[in-house]
């Protein structure tokens, strides 16, 4: 993701010829790289409306459901599904031959977040 080879966080003064500018942040490089999974994780409308759909339910969605409800192959379901569990978004169980899919507690708070800024934009 970066060409940077440190852990050290990204918060150290970028100096312009002047020696006048300053700018960071007090993320880590693994932070940052959390971050910027879970996002992408989140920029594809099959994994996004996936995770809603999901996060919707009472007990979990299994894989079957998810196939139609998005109008996509199974593959690209489960291309969908398992990057959103790569990226701490969702839990999987099995349970004889289906697996089932709940948000995590992450997700949940991600999405209440998204739909509250929806929310006060649209005041």
């Amino acid at each position: 993701m970066s060409d940077r080879t440190t852990s050290q966080p990204l918060n150290a003064s970028v100096q312009g010829p002047s020696d006048c500018c300053e700018a960071g942040h007090s993320l880590s490089e693994r932070a940052l790289a959390e971050d910027i999974q879970t996002l992408t994780a989140l920029g594809n409308d099959n994994r996004y409306e996936a995770l809603r759909l999901i996060a919707e339910a009472e007990n979990g969605v299994c894989v079957c459901e998810l196939e139609p409800a998005l109008g996509v192959t199974q593959g690209a379901v489960s291309q969908a599904l398992s990057r959103l569990y790569t990226a701490g978004l969702v839990t999987r169980r099995k349970e004889g031959r289906w697996r089932y899919y709940s948000a995590t507690e992450s997700a949940e708070r991600l999405l209440n977040v998204l739909d509250e800024i929806r929310a006060f934009d649209n005041e």
